[in-house]
């Protein structure tokens, strides 16, 4: 899969449809940045008239999962992947678009490198922050991922 928004979006409608139908798309992907959008709308609300956590973590685990996945596609080597925790902090109530940013590619391109020569399992932990359309931010989400190269 070559990996633009417009083509990840359309993996999000087929292999995760919850994200797709709750608004979650894609904007850009580089190899070191990932930024996901999703708007506060009836399908992701909560009682408390914001954005559900749940919609929340999806955007900001995508933003995470999808650079691991570019940069997996890009050493040409079968590596598999898979989060082993999770931590979110919400600091303000989720309305309007928010905007989730992970720009932490450095640290896939090196567990990535450590795990094909060592051959040993990394784990590492990378960070998706979500801002409104005010600037404010809104969360924030750690996630605890592990790679290791396949033989």
């Amino acid at each position: 899969m070559k990996f633009t928004p417009s083509k990840i979006n359309i993996f999000l409608m087929a292999k995760i449809p919850s994200a797709y139908i709750s608004g979650v798309r894609v904007r850009s992907l580089t190899s070191d940045e990932a930024v996901a959008t999703v708007k506060y709308k009836w399908i992701n609300q909560n009682p408390f008239k914001s954005m559900y956590w749940v919609t929340q973590g999806m955007a900001s685990e995508l933003t995470t999962g999808i650079l691991v996945m570019k940069q997996i596609a890009e050493s040409g080597k079968k590596i598999s992947m898979l989060v082993t925790n999770q931590n979110g902090t919400f600091t303000k109530k989720a309305r309007g678009k928010i905007t989730f940013t992970c720009k932490d590619g450095d640290k896939i391109k090196q567990a990535i490198k450590n795990t094909l020569e060592s051959g040993e399992g990394q784990v590492l932990t990378l960070t998706s922050e979500g801002y409104d359309e005010s600037g404010d931010k809104v969360s924030k989400f750690e996630y605890e991922w592990s790679i290791k190269a396949k033989k």
